[in-house]
């Protein structure tokens, strides 16, 4: 994918949630179109679940998963790093996926001969940016690939560490592994 486009991953999460859902194990609670009650809530939403209408979910997953956390700026640099990044802060939260970015950044650096470590602040600063330009350059055409296996290596480990600290969570490990790594 050279260009990472908005418009088609909110469409493609979108159509992967699908609609109304009210699952008893899901911590979340009711979602529709992959938007939880409560970031509805958060966003103005006031009316029944069932009736979120598709243009604010993809609204909502606009504002507070791709231009609030940044990764609009990551996606000028690694689309598919950012395309990751957004199903990632979706599913787990925008801080949880751009900490994954900084830990696989300080992971990646050799011992910060390429960059200074990061803080792992869980926010998509200058220095991430900058760390993120040193590294794409430094490694070159296959630095992006082993860059995202990097994070879906962490969001898989975290997928498998909620479903043992949480064994109701088990129902989902399977469709959160096909679907989300890889």
């Amino acid at each position: 994918m050279p260009i990472c486009e908005i418009d088609q991953l909110i469409d493609e999460v979108i159509e992967r949630e699908g609609g109304y859902v009210n699952h008893p194990a899901d911590r979340g609670g009711a979602t529709n179109w992959g938007i939880t009650e409560a970031v509805a809530r958060r966003q103005g939403f006031a009316g029944d679940m069932r009736d979120l209408p598709r243009g604010d979910a993809a609204a909502i997953y606009r504002r507070l998963y791709w231009a609030k956390p940044r990764f609009d700026a990551v996606a000028t640099r690694a689309p598919a790093l950012a395309a990751e990044m957004f199903d990632t802060g979706i599913n787990m939260g925008t801080g949880t996926a751009t900490g994954f970015l900084q830990r696989a950044l300080n992971a990646l650096n050799r011992e910060g001969k390429d960059y200074p470590d990061l803080t792992v602040d869980r926010q998509i600063g200058a220095a991430t940016i900058a760390a993120l330009d040193a590294f794409l350059a430094k490694r070159g055409k296959a630095a992006e690939s082993v860059l995202l296996k990097a994070v879906e290596a962490l969001q898989g480990a975290h997928y498998l560490h909620i479903a043992e600290a949480r064994p109701s969570q088990e129902a989902f490990v399977y469709g959160w592994l096909a679907n989300r790594i890889g």
